[in-house]
């Protein structure tokens, strides 16, 4: 399969089948295939917290390889309720995974994580590693205080003027701890401030991966219930232990593992990245210079499908 330069990615492909999968609690997930269905199994877990899987995505996907089951988390996308917050933490959503797994009768699979997603395929592997074929990491993100204030209490390199506009959105007087000032608007019960307040913090969103603000959302109420979701997770920390998915790299070490990462990327000078390279060396590292956070960015796509198919050889040579 040969592709433009400029575009790394697969022909646009339609799901095989789309399923509303019941997991309790209320929560029915969104849950869909492509690809063969003897193909290697491969689960792809989106970004966020709360955004859902975009028809793209299925585009990092060799069709003619992989079966690839894409899920929508609690809350989030296509699932339902839409922004709902109970019974909505990292655990829940690792147990999700074992059980649409189960569901679908597949015994082991690679998972592929971006951003948010690269935190739940760590939390899941270490919970469930004898399911994992191996797993291709993109983004890097640990869900630490020490990431989401990098972001949040101040501008990451090249990006003051989106930082300062998102500043500007809540009073002077709670500068201090903007991510408690937006955890009260967006999930108070002043529909007017929780409006005004998702926007801005939206928009901040698509600043860091380097995408135009917008003034109307197409989909107002799936824009709202993002906007809800990622405060609930940064709110409680992301519902994980400090250093959690460090130190349960041990659990790991034995399984193929790529990690792709942007060096332009705004989390980048975390050193989320770097640590977890440093914690799990065997992991092959995959730096893109001159990339950002967004997976189906071009070079960031790119790296992605070559680390899938390395992880994916691993496996076959293997199996």
């Amino acid at each position: 399969m040969h592709h433009a330069a400029s575009d790394p990615l697969f022909p646009a492909c339609r799901p095989r089948c789309a399923r509303q999968m019941a997991v309790g609690d209320g929560h029915i997930l969104h849950v869909e295939e492509c690809g063969p269905i003897d193909g290697l199994p491969v689960l792809f877990l989106h970004d966020g917290p709360g955004h859902g899987c975009q028809p793209d995505h299925r585009r990092l996907f060799d069709p003619e390889r992989f079966r690839v089951i894409s899920i929508d988390q609690r809350g989030a996308g296509r699932s339902l309720p839409s922004g709902e917050l109970g019974a909505n933490t990292t655990p829940d959503l690792v147990v999700d995974l074992e059980h649409v797994r189960d569901a679908l009768g597949i015994s082991n699979w690679i998972v592929f994580g971006g951003g948010w997603g690269s935190l739940l395929a760590l939390a899941y592997a270490q919970l469930f590693t004898e399911r994992i074929f191996g797993l291709v990491l993109c983004g890097i993100f640990l869900g630490s205080r020490q990431e989401v204030e990098a972001v949040v209490q101040a501008a990451p390199p090249g990006q003051a003027a989106a930082w300062q506009q998102f500043a500007d959105a809540i009073p002077a007087g709670e500068h201090e701890n903007l991510l408690a000032a937006y955890a009260r608007r967006i999930l108070g019960d002043n529909p007017a401030a929780a409006e005004n307040a998702s926007r801005a913090w939206l928009n901040y969103g698509r600043a860091l991966h380097n995408k135009a603000p917008l003034l109307v959302w197409p989909d107002h109420d799936i824009a709202l219930a993002t906007a809800r979701l990622q405060l609930h997770y940064l709110q409680h920390d992301c519902f994980i232990a400090p250093g959690q998915l460090l130190a349960g790299v041990e659990h790991l070490r034995h399984l193929p593992a790529a990690i792709v990462q942007g060096v332009a990327d705004p989390l980048y000078p975390t050193h989320a990245a770097g640590a977890l390279h440093r914690a799990w060396p065997e992991a092959t590292w995959f730096p893109v210079a001159n990339a950002g956070h967004d997976v189906l960015a071009p070079q960031i796509a790119r790296a992605c499908i070559k680390a899938l198919g390395w992880v994916a050889a691993c496996v076959e040579t293997v199996g």
